[in-house]
């Protein structure tokens, strides 16, 4: 074991080593890059819009602002290194929390803002973050309530609190917005300083870290791969805790793109945006741009500029994709993860067949290899598992125990996913092996959902699978065996996860209630015959 960490450590060395050489990784950092970004386009930034109208901030405003909030946290105790958790929706004071835990050498650990206490107290716990900051509260979401139920988190220190609303015991936004600014830091490009929860296919996140030079490397690939230029702006429906919305929040300031971000998706505001903004990209799932099409034909909206729709984690339907041609909107399956964000992407020039059937190429220094059980590379057509390796590619798991099932010789990262190359080097994803639900985008694990579901009474053992959705790409299924006469509703279950604590998104969307379920001669579920009754039904119903 101690081997093996050994020469993973002697491996990640030399690619560092090659990606500095061809000249993927600088000596620069995330503030070195901020505070040229702030010199080199004054005039560009952020838009955040809401409800309650849009608010434009410049890279210059932004930084000034993190300047006096990271010498806030200094006063605060934080040093280099230390962990700030942030969970803020997509509002200015959440890029301005991120760049001053930048700024002051702290680790960032963006939390999804809809996550309840039982997911944020996970995370807090396994990173160990020092400071949380959140808002007084977002639409229904009342913060005091959800930090009040936060168990077991021995390290943090500060909950720095964003909004009008005093709470006893935390920090105010605006008292750190007054500070003096920050005591100069100095950091190395190398260091972790980016720490991202991604759920698994266990019960628990993993925390996948990057470095300075991870995400910069990520973000030098945002211009060319959204086909944008400088002064050009994107659309971004993610929320910041999620690997997307984080390369929103700094891939600007490399690329001189502005970044229009919501704070919800509504689909007659993202539309009103392209037309007022004059939007030249944005990505989401099949059910954003069949909405954006939708109210675009019944209102004549003017969404010529929209060159590119990027789709991650989800087919898109023939019929979708020549709705979207008509209207002048190219739209294509990208591939990435928390771990690599993004291994492969489609290009507008690419052909319509391409773009419908596979999930793009990739370019720069990211490489794509599929392999056999053993590690051995199979022949172009043949599924296997997809391996990935790039600059942009993480350093490892904030649980290092999880780096050795993670790897192969060489550094290549094992994704869980299967598929296969075309001749032309296009990826073409069918399956996963990851235990995992992507809907809508979002990452929900199956262990988890199944735990919750088999502490009631009613449900004696749960298999949870992903079902075809034309909405979401994905959703959860639950096939059930019940205590005999008992009942177990969708209400049940709303109930039930309301309760837990998680995100609303992991309640299962369709329950099966069966008198058995398909198992190995050992006894184990055999979920791919629960997700091949799913995947018939599904198109039986096309």
């Amino acid at each position: 074991m101690a081997t093996e960490a050994a020469e993973l450590h002697r491996v990640r060395a030399e690619l560092r080593d090659r990606w500095y050489a061809e000249g993927w990784f600088t000596e620069r950092t995330i503030p070195d890059e901020l505070r040229a970004a702030a010199r080199r386009w004054p005039d560009t930034g952020f838009v955040f819009a809401s409800e309650a109208g849009q608010v434009e901030r410049t890279f210059a405003e932004q930084l000034a602002e993190a300047e006096r909030v990271a010498g806030g946290l200094q006063r605060l105790g934080v040093r280099p290194g230390d962990v700030v958790a942030i969970q803020v929706p997509n509002r200015a004071e959440m890029v301005v929390a991120y760049y001053a835990a930048y700024l002051a050498g702290a680790v960032v650990v963006p939390v999804v803002h809809i996550y309840g206490p039982a997911e944020v107290s996970f995370i807090l716990r396994q990173s160990g973050a020092k400071v949380l900051v959140v808002p007084d509260a977002w639409r229904a979401i009342d913060y005091a309530d959800r930090v009040a139920q936060l168990a077991d988190v021995p390290e943090l220190q500060s909950v720095v609190v964003v909004g009008d609303r005093a709470w006893e015991g935390a920090v105010q936004w605006r008292e750190l917005a007054s500070s003096p600014p920050l005591d100069p830091v100095d950091m190395s490009p190398d260091e972790v300083c980016t720490i991202l929860y991604t759920s698994g296919t266990t019960s628990s996140p993993k925390g996948v870290q990057h470095t300075h030079n991870s995400l910069l490397a990520e973000m030098r690939t945002v211009g060319p791969m959204l086909d944008l230029q400088a002064g050009d702006s994107k659309l971004v429906p993610w929320p910041a805790g999620h690997i997307a919305g984080l390369i929103a929040v700094l891939g600007g300031i490399v690329s001189g793109i502005t970044a229009v971000l919501m704070d919800r998706w509504d689909a007659g505001s993202a539309v009103r945006l392209v037309e007022q903004r004059r939007i030249a990209a944005t990505s989401g799932t099949p059910l954003h741009i069949a909405q954006v099409l939708d109210i675009t034909a019944r209102t004549g909206a003017d969404i010529s500029s929209l060159r590119l729709y990027q789709v991650g984690g989800a087919t898109v339907p023939r019929a979708l994709l020549e709705r979207a041609e008509e209207a002048g909107v190219v739209v294509g399956r990208a591939y990435g993860s928390t771990e690599h964000p993004t291994s492969t992407w489609p290009r507008v020039a690419d052909p319509f067949e391409k773009r419908l059937g596979t999930d793009g190429r990739p370019d720069s220094c990211d490489r794509i290899r599929i392999v056999d059980e053993s590690g051995t590379d199979l022949p172009v057509g043949v599924d296997g598992e997809i391996a990935t390796q790039g600059a942009s590619q993480f350093v490892g798991y904030r649980d290092p125990g999880l780096d050795e099932e993670s790897f192969l010789p060489g550094g290549w990262f094992l994704t869980g996913d299967i598929g296969h190359l075309d001749a032309e080097g296009h990826l073409t994803v069918t399956d996963r092996r990851k235990d995992i639900i992507i809907r809508g985008g979002e990452n929900i694990p199956s262990r988890e959902v199944e735990d919750i579901l088999t502490r009631s009474p009613a449900v004696l053992e749960a298999a949870v699978v992903a079902e075809p959705d034309d909405t979401y790409g994905e959703r959860v299924a639950a096939f059930l065996l019940l205590a005999e006469g008992a009942s177990f509703s969708l209400d049940d279950a709303r109930a039930l996860f309301r309760a837990s604590g998680v995100a609303p998104q992991k309640t299962p969307d369709r329950l099966v209630v069966v008198d058995d379920l398909p198992r190995t001669p050992s006894g184990k579920v055999q979920k791919f015959a629960l997700r091949d009754r799913l995947r018939q039904e599904h198109a039986a119903r096309q």
